[in-house]
């Protein structure tokens, strides 16, 4: 814990980017810090209502575009052939880098990418599509902040919308989405929005935010709040919601002190522990899970649900490449079924306003570069601002005190699976067998970053 003092003590003051996480600008910085109820009374009433899980921790010990990348394929690589999944090897640091990337975020890199990398091992997607498993990616246009290496002072945001691949969008790189004709399910969020009013989304879905809504510093966590109970409430209005999982959880950690040492998997990780919940009509009600988690159980329950149990594993998925653990079925690793209880009666949905008013203290952030991306009253269908709707009086909204550190919270992958909902016939708690047998189609909800 001292040496988190010992920085904030050293830092210096006057920066002009916020984002410099070898500054503070605040005459009291935060080491260690926590949100109140009325702070984020959203993100609370879903946790006091659905399951909240205070053991899931990021699948690697790395950046951003590592964590997305085992959010869609539980592996991070590096590879040197097209379609040869056995060309890859292991780089949860450094894997293959979108183009936008530029030497300056990490000074072990002399020349910026000269050509789009290479993912040739096997995703979820690849899986999904040989099942005839509907799915889609959906992506908040705006900006990246993320920097590639943790120990770079600052970096410029890049943009970022569904037809750029990024760190927050790697899926268009890899080899089995462009050979199996997917391109096109990496969509806007937009999508979503129209897809949930209309009741046609996929049976899987990622939605990941821009970094005006990610969280990141300078960002408010109010206005990831709102997003994300923008997206909550659409599934929830949705005729899919009595057959809907949201899994709601961050890519990143805040940056303040945890106690709670990750348990070793592998080489990989695991890393920080990141906050996550569960939100369904059948999640248990105000159910606090200890299991140890990551998004290996994300992708682990989807596969229980709609693929059979198949793996993403070298020896059975017909693709083999030089992972050095199928996380899936790592021996600490829990099971998310235990987050609900399929006797109990389906839960009505539990619509929030998308911009509660709340106890933080006002204008102590620095204000974002860009006008964020921020959810709309009801009478809008919870889709997002456009630039001019955006300077609107609206209701007072959470700031943060911009430090060195990250915010505590920080939305970034939240995924919700929809499964069948005659498993609630099944009798007793729903054993895999039960719960698994007539998926339906499903959605993965969230936030990402």
């Amino acid at each position: 814990m001292n040496g988190f003092v010992d920085t904030a003590s050293r830092a210096p003051k006057g920066c002009t980017d916020p984002t410099d996480p070898a500054c503070t600008n605040s005459a009291t910085p935060d080491v260690l810090g926590y949100h109140t109820a009325t702070d984020i009374p959203n993100y609370w009433a879903y946790a006091k209502n659905f399951v909240l899980d205070d053991h899931l921790f990021e699948p690697n010990s790395s950046w951003s575009l590592p964590e997305h990348l085992f959010m869609v394929s539980e592996w991070s690589a590096r590879c040197t052939q097209h379609d040869n999944p056995s060309a890859c090897v292991n780089a949860v640091q450094a894997p293959g880098l979108p183009r936008d990337f530029r030497p300056t975020r990490n000074a072990t890199v002399t020349i910026a990418p000269a050509a789009d990398p290479i993912y040739a091992w096997t995703d979820l997607t690849y899986l999904l599509h040989a099942h005839q498993v509907s799915w889609g990616y959906y992506v908040v246009s705006g900006t990246e902040p993320d920097c590639e290496n943790d120990n770079v002072l600052s970096c410029a945001p890049v943009k970022q919308q569904s037809t750029t691949p990024g760190i927050w969008n790697p899926l268009p790189f890899f080899d089995t989405v462009k050979n199996d004709g997917q391109l096109s399910n990496i969509q806007s969020v937009d999508k979503f929005y129209n897809q949930a009013r209309q009741g046609t989304l996929p049976a899987v879905s990622w939605v990941v935010p821009s970094g005006e809504v990610s969280e990141y510093p300078p960002g408010p966590v109010s206005y990831g709040q709102s997003y994300v109970t923008s997206l909550i409430n659409a599934v929830m209005r949705s005729k899919d919601w009595p057959s809907t999982a949201i899994l709601l959880s961050w890519d990143d950690w805040g940056g303040f002190y945890d106690h709670v040492v990750p348990p070793h998997v592998d080489q990989n990780g695991y890393g920080l522990r990141v906050a996550a919940m569960v939100v369904s009509p059948y999640a248990r009600k105000g159910y606090i899970d200890h299991q140890v988690l990551s998004f290996d159980a994300y992708d682990k329950f989807i596969e229980d649900v709609f693929l059979g149990s198949q793996r993403i594993d070298p020896a059975t998925d017909g693709r083999p490449d030089l992972r050095p653990t199928v996380h899936e079925n790592a021996h600490i690793l829990g099971n998310l079924t235990q987050d609900f209880d399929f006797t109990q009666t389906p839960r009505k949905p539990l619509l929030l306003p998308v911009h509660p008013k709340t106890t933080s203290p006002a204008n102590q952030s620095s204000p974002p570069r860009h006008p964020p991306l921020r959810p709309p009253p009801r009478n809008h269908a919870d889709r997002p601002r456009t630039a001019d709707e955006l300077t609107a009086p609206r209701e007072p909204l959470m700031t943060i005190t911009t430090t060195y550190t990250e915010n505590l919270t920080d939305p970034r992958v939240a995924m919700n699976v929809r499964y069948a909902r005659s498993v609630r016939h099944c009798g007793g708690a729903a054993s895999a067998s039960c719960l698994w047998r007539a998926p339906t189609r499903g959605a993965m909800l969230g936030s990402a970053g």
